[in-house]
């Protein structure tokens, strides 16, 4: 039984804390919002008042919505200063500008940093199948590491700066966000000629593209679902925005991100901020001058 601090109880978090506290795990939990701690002490966490309390633990998890967030809750509010974890694993999505950043911050207090950031959404956390994306110091990843296992069906290793694990989940959101845009548009192109959408995704997701993500945000558009949702315009918004800087570091063009981040931001214009990404396609049929479908709202 491992003794871990879980710092953050979203949409992932929440049910990545149940699952550590499933496999017979001493899991301290904070969150901002007090209800989720609430509930998950009913399950047997153990409710920590203040943020150094998780951070008292040997292994710290974190899961907080962006840059922003790790900044004010972990790096400038003062807690690593008095933390007695051996490491802390960052699984949000940031940037690698914030990754690098930690991990010299942790080091100056004597503390590991690895990021680990996940693919998979709240169901499969729940299953304990997540593919895990690690990276770090070699000592510090190994420490993670079996805590880790319990989330995953596969931990990936990235190398020894925590920046790579979070410039390859960075990549991987640019794919999606690109598939989900060119799917929006070859919908709209065929719905244009009197085809059904139902028919062109079945087409595709079981011939061309098998797998979960033309299937299944294939589906949300062909039925116009986008709550609730799985993962928001918004936060496609910020993970394209990120893919972008991180490009931009190294002066490389990604031309469909761009083409990706101004369809969000004509779904955000639309006041579409609550549903999924997916509505990228209600984005493609309005262009051609289809009225939006409004079945999700």
């Amino acid at each position: 039984m491992a003794q871990i601090g879980f710092v953050g109880l979203g949409t992932m978090g929440k049910p990545m804390a149940r699952r550590l506290l499933q496999a017979g795990h001493e899991v301290t939990v904070w969150n901002r919002s007090r209800a989720a701690v609430e509930e998950l002490a009913a399950a047997g966490a153990k409710p920590a008042a203040a943020l150094a309390e998780a951070f008292a633990r040997p292994v710290v998890l974190s899961i907080l919505a962006d840059d922003a967030s790790v900044h004010e809750q972990v790096l400038d509010s003062g807690v690593l200063a008095a933390a007695e974890c051996q490491v802390h694993v960052n699984m949000a999505t940031v940037s690698s500008d914030l990754a690098a950043t930690a991990a010299r911050v942790h080091a100056e207090h004597g503390i590991g940093y690895v990021a680990a950031p996940v693919l998979g959404r709240a169901g499969v956390a729940a299953a304990g199948k997540l593919n895990i994306l690690a990276a770090g110091p070699p000592d510090a990843l190994a420490t993670a590491r079996p805590v880790l296992a319990e989330l995953a069906a596969r931990v990936w290793d990235f190398g020894d700066r925590p920046a790579q694990a979070n410039v390859v989940k960075i990549a991987v959101n640019f794919l999606l966000g690109a598939a989900i845009e060119a799917t929006a548009e070859a919908t709209s192109l065929v719905e244009s000629h009197g085809i059904e959408a139902r028919s062109f995704i079945e087409l595709i997701s079981n011939s061309l593209f098998p797998g979960p993500v033309y299937s299944g945000y294939g589906a949300l558009m062909a039925e116009h679902r986008y709550a609730p949702a799985g993962f928001t315009v918004p936060l496609g918004l910020k993970d394209t925005r990120l893919a972008l800087s991180a490009a931009h570091e190294h002066q490389l063009a990604l031309p469909t991100a761009s083409l990706v981040q101004d369809a969000l931001l004509q779904a955000l214009a639309a006041g579409w901020s609550e549903r999924d990404w997916a509505t990228l396609a209600e984005v493609a049929r309005a262009r051609a001058g289809r009225p939006a479908a409004t079945q999700s709202d």
